[in-house]
């Protein structure tokens, strides 16, 4: 089995930048891909982005410009770089470990980091 911890998360002011890292431990060879999701208070969860252990990644629309992420398949570690924070960007983040290839709403979650934009 996989078990991942988030690490990162705070409080910045809108414009501002922050780096969410993720580990995970375990069973780290079964893992294929690895990603962020997002909550807002009375939200539902949404897809930030994901990166595959062959190099491939993708973001969701409101990410594409401003977060990367990156996927270190060695140490099995994945980090999301923020840029030009909004304050619609506050949440819960949670990371997520997908071990199965059978996509991120079968993999392993993290127990959430908060981030928080606001001046």
């Amino acid at each position: 089995q996989v078990q991942v911890v988030e690490s990162g998360g705070g409080l910045v002011q809108p414009g501002g930048s922050l780096r969410l890292s993720c580990s995970a431990s375990g069973d780290i060879n079964s893992i294929k891909a690895m990603g962020w999701y997002r909550q807002a208070l009375g939200k539902a969860r949404e897809f930030v982005a994901g990166a595959t252990i062959y190099g491939g990644s993708n973001y969701a629309d409101f990410a594409k410009a401003r977060f990367t992420i990156s996927l270190d398949n060695a140490k099995s570690t994945v980090t999301l770089q923020m840029d030009n924070l909004k304050s619609d960007d506050t949440g819960v983040y949670y990371c997520n470990a997908d071990s199965t290839g059978a996509g991120f709403h079968f993999g392993t979650w993290g127990q959430g980091t908060q981030v928080t934009v606001s001046s």
